[in-house]
């Protein structure tokens, strides 16, 4: 319970900082958001790198605090996780590099953006301890498997009493 606490305003520390300097420079992003764009169908997304840039500005943010407050934690991370692969492709391109110092400082960045999405899977499944929607459905299925069996042979023996209540009356 405390390490969740504690973990999830950690983790989502970084989102909400990225967020904010999204919003509030978008600019800076612009370029590398334009490059990325042209790599991918028009008709998918907007071809506006501003707003594409503000947009996962504001998804950084809101995913960052839902995540840090605890509020819907689990929707939240899989916000985040799907913005931070953009965000990585679009600020730590590595393989882009033609400096090799750059090219370090940007891939361990990259990196860095890897292990923080391993970290938001986890925190996409962690069910605090109560258990997930797969084992409740597993669970309501034994259940209603179980049901129907008491059922059947509550039936069985309903009949059998009918059966044999029948055959005193014939006899």
């Amino acid at each position: 319970m405390i390490v969740r606490r504690l973990a999830r305003p950690l983790l989502a520390s970084v989102f909400i900082a990225g967020g904010i300097d999204a919003l509030r420079n978008p600019a800076a992003r612009t370029d590398r958001a334009a490059n990325l764009l042209e790599k991918v169908p028009s008709d998918s997304v907007p071809n506006d790198p501003d707003l594409v840039v503000r947009v996962n500005g504001a998804a950084l943010l809101g995913g960052g605090l839902l995540l840090a407050t605890g509020r819907l934690p689990r929707l939240a991370s899989t916000v985040l996780a799907a913005s931070i692969v953009p965000t990585t492709a679009i600020e730590h391109a590595f393989w882009d590099e033609t400096d090799p110092a750059k090219k370090a400082q940007s891939r361990s960045l990259f990196l860095k953006n890897v292990g923080l999405l391993g970290g938001l899977l986890l925190a996409s499944v962690d069910t605090a301890g109560k258990p997930g929607l797969a084992w409740r459905a597993q669970q309501a299925g034994r259940t209603t498997r179980r049901e129907a069996r008491h059922a059947k042979r509550a039936a069985r023996r309903e009949g059998k009493l009918l059966a044999a209540r029948a055959h005193d009356v014939v006899s």
